[in-house]
């Protein structure tokens, strides 16, 4: 009944592989235009290289498991000899010499073993559980960190681009301030000093939008890399109802659980590992225990010719029994080493207690001075908007210098440019606690 067990796993095993492999091998199409950031996650899901890797490392892993099961099943084996001896070998008996043997020899046997008992295969046989399960975590890490890299890029790209448009806003008005500078200066009301203070202005921001574009670029094939895209591949982004403000918030009180982080079930994962080791280390006592049979059919005669005229076969059933008595130290000492190497897992297990609480609250101190800089930036947003209006109509007025109206410029887009630095830093460090806490959403 075991023996059916095992061999009917081993072949759901084996189908099951292949018809994996065939799937993950597939195309899945092509990434839509305008994507948005969870049609990126998806695609990410199924086509990043580190991802199709894993899942090739599972289906690697399930041959491994389906070749260490494999010894449950008969090992059949076919020998043949084909001999033709020079000089036939000669004894005394009785004071006779007498030649032993023919000069042409044959044989050819089938041997079939089947293991009963083996410590090797009933470690394979309980590891394969905990070896299916190393290589799904191993596959839900990488989805995490697919998920978390994927949206901070899209989240990076949104913050170009909508820095590129502060920068064109402010082209747009250094345009317009040139224009009335030189206008001024045309007409005499004021000299050359302002129209060329304008001219540098913007000649600075021209070269503040060419390097921003450039950073854009490279952010771009940057995302195309944690896709699996082709660098030379086109992609286009929708940032439709993707207001960021609106993404920021989080539940700063859920309370923190270990068994929720993938890398704290791999630890316990590869601890069960080792205490299977170690069971097995001690299993070694045990005596292997087979069953065999095998048939030969052996051929003799002085003339090749008529080699194989004649059977004379020999077949054998039995069963081999090999019990360990004394292997000097050996077992005693891989039992303790196995003892220590779960002693030393689970010093691990407390160490990445202690690392993951620590990066859970340095994200959380991370999130909320990031939430206080977004609000003080917001504000002050808000204020150099105040500032600027105020300062433009008194310059157009001729109360205010064109140095004063340069001056709230600068800090406009100072102001909106660090709103945009602290949102991406919130978005980044809310992807961060929700990683240490172990609830990225990895579902397509």
């Amino acid at each position: 009944m075991r023996f059916n067990k095992v061999a009917l796993s081993f072949l759901l095993a084996t189908c099951i592989a292949g018809t994996s492999y065939a799937q993950s091998t597939e195309d899945h199409g092509k990434l839509n235009s305008n994507a948005t950031l969870d049609e990126l996650i998806d695609f990410a899901l199924q086509n990043k290289i580190e991802l199709i890797q894993a899942d090739i490392d599972k289906e690697i892993g399930e041959r491994e498991i389906a070749s260490a099961l494999s010894g449950w099943f008969p090992q059949i084996n076919a020998t043949g000899t084909l001999a033709h001896a020079i000089q036939i070998p000669t004894n005394v008996i009785n004071g006779q010499v007498i030649q032993m043997g023919q000069k042409n020899t044959s044989s050819f046997g089938v041997r079939a073993d089947q293991a009963i008992l083996s410590p090797e295969l009933f470690q394979a046989s309980r590891a394969a559980k905990y070896v299916r399960q190393q290589n799904d975590q191993n596959i839900e890490s990488t989805r995490i960190s697919t998920v978390v890299d994927v949206s901070k890029a899209y989240y990076d790209i949104l913050t170009s681009e909508e820095s590129i448009n502060i920068i064109n806003e402010n082209i747009a008005r250094l345009q317009r301030q040139y224009t009335e500078a030189n206008a001024r200066y045309e007409t005499g009301l004021v000299d050359k000093t302002d129209f060329k203070r304008a001219l540098i202005s913007l000649n600075n921001a021209n070269a503040e939008l060419k390097t921003a574009k450039e950073m854009r670029s490279y952010k771009y094939d940057y995302l195309k890399m944690l896709l699996g895209l082709n660098p030379k591949e086109s992609m286009t982004l929708s940032f439709e109802n993707q207001a960021m403000e609106n993404n920021i918030l989080l539940d700063t009180t859920e309370i923190l659980s270990y068994a929720n982080r993938v890398e704290y079930r791999q630890t316990e994962t590869l601890k069960n590992l080792q205490k299977l080791n170690t069971q097995y280390q001690k299993w070694q006592i045990l005596p292997q225990l087979g069953a065999y049979g095998m048939y030969n059919a052996n051929f003799f005669n002085n003339e090749f010719s008529r080699l194989y005229a004649t059977n004379f076969p020999s077949s054998s059933v039995g069963l081999s029994l090999s019990v360990p008595i004394f292997t000097g130290t050996k077992r005693i000492q891989e039992i303790r080493k196995s003892e220590l190497q779960e002693e030393r897992i689970a010093w691990d297990l407390r160490n990445l207690e202690n690392q993951i609480s620590t990066e859970y609250s340095a994200a959380m101190a991370n999130y909320r001075s990031n939430m206080n800089e977004w609000r003080n930036a917001k504000g002050n947003m808000e204020l150099s908007e105040d500032v600027y209006n105020t300062i433009k109509l008194q310059y157009d007025a001729g109360v205010k210098t064109y140095l004063e109206l340069m001056t709230a410029e600068t800090d406009l887009k100072t102001s909106q440019l660090n709103y945009l630095n602290a949102l991406y830093a919130v978005l980044a460090s809310k992807l961060d606690i929700q990683r240490a806490l172990g609830t990225v959403d990895i579902t397509e």
